[in-house]
């Protein structure tokens, strides 16, 4: 089945999704959600919550067991599973770079399947890895271990963004960096949000990151959606676990 999908409508819709696991433990439950094109969509929540769930979801990496998920209008077990997960990019902790391929062959991976013409793939990969700050002449032919953490993040939403997939899931990408690394690639990363009008799901357990990123906020609670909020409107919210958060976040300023 082609990749090609209609122009209107919202990216993602989840209706009445609920997974659970084979001795009946419910991870996510009647979760009703619209993605709109080109926003940036957070998933928000304590560990256990279903963030991560929801993602996977999303790509089929889980089979939902109730409920219909739509990609591009498209109900999603109507998509060829390859095609629907090369659709999206997918970037998680670590970048999970394969450690013995250069930085090159790394970012080229969906395009060389894709069976791009080769000179096609270079430039491409070029182009990415100067998007996300990287110096083709200089990191091109590194391997994953000459990179810090933060070089490696960055080759990992090259390489999820090479193909120009219209759908980007984000799965605490950044949660595993320093402070000051992590604040420098959420402001860019932002900003390349901002120019590439890619539809992004973003898993974080992070308020602030939440804050800074979200065109929306999505809280989850126990693998059922609290609420779906702007920043500004979260920062009003009166869900209890909505407060939990922006009260994490006012100690944490308080011990600064």
């Amino acid at each position: 089945m082609s990749g090609e999908a209609p122009t209107q409508g919202p990216a993602i819709e989840l209706r009445n999704v609920s997974y659970s696991l084979a001795g009946g433990r419910s991870l996510v439950a009647g979760l009703n959600l619209t993605i709109s094109r080109g926003e940036t969509l957070v998933f928000l929540g304590r560990s256990g919550s279903g963030k991560t769930t929801s993602l996977k979801l999303i790509n089929r990496l889980l089979e939902s067991t109730e409920g219909e998920i739509l990609i591009e209008g498209r109900p999603q077990k109507q998509w060829n599973v390859i095609q629907l997960r090369r659709h999206i990019g997918y970037v998680i902790q670590e970048a999970g770079l394969f450690p013995h391929w250069s930085v090159e062959r790394n970012v080229a991976l969906v395009p060389r399947l894709e069976n791009w013409p080769k000179e096609r793939v270079r430039e491409r990969v070029e182009k990415m890895l100067t998007l996300v700050g990287l110096a083709p002449a200089e990191f091109a032919q590194r391997l994953p271990h000459e990179l810090s953490g933060g070089q490696r993040q960055r080759v990992g939403v090259a390489r999820a963004l090479a193909a120009d997939p219209p759908i980007l899931l984000m799965d605490e990408p950044f949660g595993a960096l320093d402070p000051v690394t992590r604040a420098e690639l959420q402001h860019e990363f932002r900003n390349l949000a901002s120019c590439l009008g890619k539809t992004i799901a973003f898993v974080t357990h992070d308020i602030r990151e939440a804050l800074i990123l979200g065109t929306r906020i999505a809280l989850l609670e126990d693998g059922h959606l609290k609420g779906v909020y702007s920043p500004e409107e979260f920062m009003r919210a009166t869900d209890q676990e909505a407060r939990a958060f922006l009260n994490s976040l006012n100690d944490s300023a308080q011990n600064a």
